[in-house]
């Protein structure tokens, strides 16, 4: 296990900048990426590769239960590849469109240990089609394309540092880049994309090789182990260690965001740079959430620039899984690129998550202890 740790983890050297149309980007030295030597101390633990399936009641016909979400979509789409659109959390991108009316999963983190440790969200569509504007778009880093692949998901994204270039060359990450509409916002050039109607179509019609559907790398079932039907609900009163949550305020000292729990939508409403995070393309929507998952992550450091890279492929690390107000400590864990991370309690088992969409935070581990949590 220590050895396959090593080569996932491992980067190799390049001896140039990808050629990506993300200006940010292009100024990266092109020195050769460091060698990077991950141990585990610890053992591994079992992970399955799928969870188990939900009961269908039979009142639903033409519907599934969706692997993202556990909501009742179309049928049409059950075995259509998610996208996994890397949206700009910088406050000039602001306001994000699509996010609470697309959205299913939502993963923020430290995009660059410069400016205050910035972060980039990395947001999981099933239902592309529906699309009218997502975004605005920007670059993506190599953690995003160890992640992506867990969902068999399809990159979208506008260049990035010549770090990403070994990960983009993997047969199990696709990526579109650089090819989604731009809209003159007033606002700079990098500010400008976002996928818009029709354009992931174009995307797949130009690039073949890239299936809308899924592929041999990907596990099937439910992403997460969710609830079994429509009435039930874990509240975590019978969890070990829990405990009251109403407010979770992230560790990260660029954006402050936090999330803060409403009683009536039993939802954790996001918020960052001290205001509500609303989308003018869905009625000024406040963003929010049924499951926030975080996760105390080790990184390294690439370079004095700033650019790193997560170690999401770890196992036994500490975490919170937090819902319906209360929040439990977990174990988290990840096996390789195309296996689910996945999530125990203090007994070694996997925790049932609710019917919903889910944030996910990876945290520094040296930032672990800035975490609010009550």
């Amino acid at each position: 296990m220590k050895k396959k740790i090593i080569l996932l983890l491992a980067i190799c050297s390049v001896a140039v900048l990808s050629g990506c149309g993300d200006d940010e980007e292009q100024e990266a030295p092109a020195a050769a990426a460091p060698q990077i030597q991950v141990v585990n101390d610890t053992p591994a633990i079992s992970i399955e590769d799928k969870a188990e399936e939900p009961v269908d009641d039979g009142t639903h016909d033409g519907l599934y239960r969706s692997e993202l979400t556990n909501e009742w979509i179309s049928e049409d789409i059950k075995d259509q590849r998610p996208i996994a659109a890397m949206v700009d959390n910088e406050k000039t991108a602001l306001p994000h469109y699509g996010l609470s009316q697309y959205a299913d999963v939502v993963y923020e983190m430290t995009n660059s240990l410069a400016n205050d440790g910035i972060t980039r969200l990395m947001v999981l569509v099933k239902d592309w089609e529906k699309i009218e504007r997502l975004g605005s778009i920007r670059s993506t880093r190599p953690t995003n394309l160890v992640i992506a692949p867990e969902w068999n998901a399809i990159v979208c994204h506008d260049g990035g540092p010549f770090y990403i270039d070994d990960y983009i060359a993997k047969p199990y990450v696709d990526n579109f880049s650089g090819t989604f509409s731009r809209i003159d916002n007033g606002k700079s050039r990098e500010f400008t994309e976002y996928i818009c109607t029709g354009d992931l179509d174009k995307n797949f019609q130009s690039k073949s090789d890239v299936s809308k559907t899924y592929n041999e790398y990907y596990k099937g079932g439910p992403h997460y182990n969710f609830v079994k039907s429509d009435s039930e609900v874990n509240d975590l009163s019978s969890a070990k260690g829990v405990k009251d949550c109403t407010k979770v305020e992230l560790p990260f000292k660029h954006n402050s965001s936090k999330l803060e729990y409403d009683p009536d939508s039993k939802r954790y409403m996001y918020s960052e740079y001290g205001q509500k995070h609303t989308d003018p393309g869905n009625g000024d929507t406040q963003l929010g959430f049924t499951n926030v998952l975080l996760q105390n992550t080790r990184y390294v450091k690439f370079d004095d620039n700033g650019y790193m890279m997560f170690h999401a492929i770890d196992f036994k690390r500490e975490g919170w899984y937090i819902t319906q107000g209360k929040a439990m400590p977990v174990i988290w864990s990840k096996e390789d690129e195309v296996t689910p991370t996945r999530y125990y309690d203090k007994d070694g088992n996997e925790i049932v998550m609710n019917t919903g969409k889910t944030y996910v935070a990876l945290i520094p581990d040296d930032k672990w202890s800035g975490l609010v949590v009550e």
